[in-house]
């Protein structure tokens, strides 16, 4: 047979398989109501278990692994069905409606908002492009950030969570862990233009020691690979490395920090646009402790907890295909108190409006092991 021939034969196969299709959703959302009658659970692992095993036994070798595959897959689809024909709306779904009624049409334009470091930090930019006049409290850590929220001292929080260049802030994500009292309410990107910065009158001759935060090093590698000899020392933000340097009595330091810390600090600018990638960008978000939901949401943040088997995250990935979402992020971290397992975070594109997020919220229950809704939200450009 030549290929033409061959694809008309795989069109005729595929014919029959959408007849299939059809008849055995038809019978996937006749099993549904049944359940839903009887007042059963939509999933039903040993089921699907047996049911798998049996679909592995029945193939050749060769095909036994994209089987297994594309029946997991059948059976999320299976399951989406079923539960948009037995909507058993969760807890969750009714902390969320109630969140989008309560919440005021406009992100406030004024309020106490914490961030980490010192005035001219990044953080504090940030905070500036999401608030039109906020107050701004400083703080040492990120965890002592986290706290604000918790204990009320601050209505909001500005934390930087992952850089184009450098990649994830990982302890943004662990701190994500241990602290559950906070839901995020908006996002911002800001583009990030590194300078190193020092004393007036201090020359790149000078310079024997740079100071700046890990993140703002890692995305300055180019440029500091070609100071060989000048020791490169990591401190807690970018802004309180240019304020040492200004405090510092010795006059051959620097710092890789903002330009906005030039005249706050008395310095000058030895270099400009140090960075790696012209294109370098750190997406911050905006936190609280009460969930809030503006109009226009279009972003979801989750973390979840899967069971310690092959397949789980597939199966995960698996239910956002079938509901038409889309993942822009998705990030894990090791679980501090079990051995090689994980936590996962998601950043799903979908409107908190649409039918697809609903299904999504009230099936959370069932297709992890923990969850931890963390909220929904519009970015600023």
């Amino acid at each position: 047979m030549n290929l033409e021939e061959l694809r008309a034969e795989i069109d005729t196969i595929d014919d029959s398989l959408l007849q299939d299709f059809a008849q055995r959703m038809n019978v996937v959302g006749q099993i549904g109501l049944e359940k839903k009658s009887e007042g059963l659970p939509t999933l039903d692992p040993a089921r699907e278990r047996e049911k798998l095993a049996d679909i592995v036994a029945k193939l050749p070798p060769e095909m036994e692994q994209y089987g297994y595959t594309l029946w997991s897959m059948l059976f999320e689809i299976s399951r989406s069905y079923q539960s948009s024909l037995n909507p058993q709306p969760s807890a969750l779904r009714k902390d969320i409606e109630r969140a989008i009624v309560d919440t005021q049409p406009l992100f406030p334009p004024a309020a106490t908002v914490a961030c980490q470091g010192v005035e001219g930090a990044y953080s504090q930019l940030a905070c500036e492009k999401l608030f039109k006049h906020p107050q701004v409290m400083y703080f040492k850590t990120f965890e002592s950030v986290f706290s604000a929220i918790e204990n009320g001292f601050c209505d909001y929080a500005v934390l930087p969570l992952e850089n184009s260049t450098a990649g994830s802030v990982k302890e943004i994500y662990d701190l994500m862990l241990s602290h559950s009292s906070f839901k995020i309410v908006r996002s911002t990107r800001l583009k990030v233009d590194h300078n190193l910065v020092a004393k007036k009158g201090t020359k790149m001759s000078d310079i024997k020691e740079i100071f700046s935060h890990p993140q703002a090093i890692s995305q300055c590698a180019k440029f500091l690979d070609a100071m060989p000899g000048v020791k490169i020392t990591a401190c807690e933000n970018t802004a309180a490395a240019a304020e040492a340097v200004a405090k510092s009595e010795r006059t051959d330091v620097a710092a890789i920090s903002s330009y906005n810390c030039v005249e706050l600090y008395g310095l000058e600018r030895l270099a400009a646009d140090i960075q790696d990638r012209s294109n370098n960008y750190t997406r911050f978000i905006c936190i609280s402790k009460k969930l809030e939901i503006y109009p226009g949401a279009d972003k979801t943040s989750l973390m979840l907890v899967l069971p310690h088997r092959p397949g789980a995250l597939y199966q995960i990935l698996g239910r956002f295909y079938a509901l038409g979402m889309n993942l822009i992020k998705l990030e894990s971290r090791p679980l501090p108190d079990r051995e090689f397992e994980f936590m996962f975070y998601f950043d799903l594109e979908t409107s908190v409006y649409s039918d697809e997020f609903i299904r999504l919220v009230d099936d959370l229950d069932a297709i992890c092991e923990e969850f931890q809704y963390l909220g929904s939200y519009s970015e600023v450009i």
